[in-house]
């Protein structure tokens, strides 16, 4: 029985961020210091260890590390002050909040707070908006992540049919965008929950990106032979992790990327990519784009005057 071909993020991941940590030592020679800022509020066990992760890579390539972590009884007031204060940190390029925040938090007044050039999630309303109008910007860094795996996995992507399943602010609605501006030039549907016959549209698709959060969802009967199948969303179960795409989807997948060392490390790649290019925007630093295997990004090389 044929098998798909795995789509490697791990191997993609630290190809991009040795890249980082040559770009991280030119700023460093100029006197510059990266830093990247985690605030995270409450004991959720998975966003300590997403932050830990990200602290651990900021140390592989050089960038300082601001870690600011509230208890889940801290106040709005107090988590907007954190905010305040990251903004006009000199120490911190840029920086996230953690989600998901405690219940009785206004998530969205909080990232709303974010100073825009600050973004490194790429989120803020307003460089959504860069995004929709191609004006340059930090870009959401899951998304980013999967353009970038699909390219250096030689997987066609203008003029390929596109299947997103999930319209969330993190993956599905900003992924759509990016697929669909000239660089990229495919062709997308969106599905979500109230989509009549999601397997309708998956069949018909040349690539299916799954981030609905849902185990399992997608079904090989949902795949046309041959397509490139990204599992993204995941749901943590009694039985360990479990991603959007049933493993068996791999028998009928050309290539495939599981939800575990796929699409994850790129996410947190991009993180830390937002965070040099902030740092050479801010400075006008021509710092080269990254190349991994062959293939430039082509947005690492946009730099701005200094604000």
């Amino acid at each position: 029985m044929a098998t798909a071909q795995r789509i490697d993020g791990r191997k993609v991941a630290s190809d991009i961020k040795n890249q980082l940590a040559e770009r991280v030592a030119v700023l460093a020679a100029r006197g510059i210091r990266p830093g990247l800022g985690t605030i995270l509020v409450g004991d959720d066990p998975a966003s300590h260890s997403y932050v830990a992760g990200k602290h651990r890579d900021c140390a592989d390539v050089g960038i300082e590390s601001i870690r600011v972590e509230l208890p889940a009884t801290t106040t709005q007031e107090e988590i907007e002050a954190a905010v305040l204060r990251l903004n006009e940190d000199p120490s911190c390029t840029g920086f996230i909040v953690q989600l998901p925040l405690p219940a009785h938090v206004d998530t969205h007044r909080v990232l709303q707070l974010i100073d825009p050039e600050k973004d490194a999630d790429g989120l803020h309303p307003a460089n959504l908006g860069k995004l929709v109008l191609g004006i340059p910007g930090p870009l959401p860094c899951t998304p980013r992540g999967i353009i970038e795996l699909l390219r250096q996995h030689d997987v066609e992507i203008t003029g390929q049919r596109f299947c997103i399943i999930g319209c969330g602010l993190t993956v599905g609605r900003p992924l759509g965008l990016m697929l669909t501006r000239p660089t990229e030039h495919a062709t997308v549907t969106l599905c979500h929950e109230a989509t009549v016959d999601i397997a309708a549209h998956t069949r018909a698709s040349d690539v299916v990106v799954a981030a609905a959060g849902v185990a399992h969802l997608v079904k090989p009967d949902w795949i046309s032979p041959g397509a490139t199948v990204l599992s993204v969303g995941v749901t943590r179960t009694i039985e360990g992790i479990l991603g959007d795409v049933h493993p068996e989807v791999r028998t009928v997948a050309g290539r495939i990327s599981p939800a575990t060392g796929g699409v994850g490390p790129m996410t947190r790649a991009m993180l830390l990519m937002n965070i040099v290019e902030i740092a050479e925007r801010t400075t006008a630093t021509d710092v080269a784009p990254v190349v991994t295997n062959g293939h430039p990004d082509r947005r690492a090389a946009v730099v701005e005057a200094p604000r």
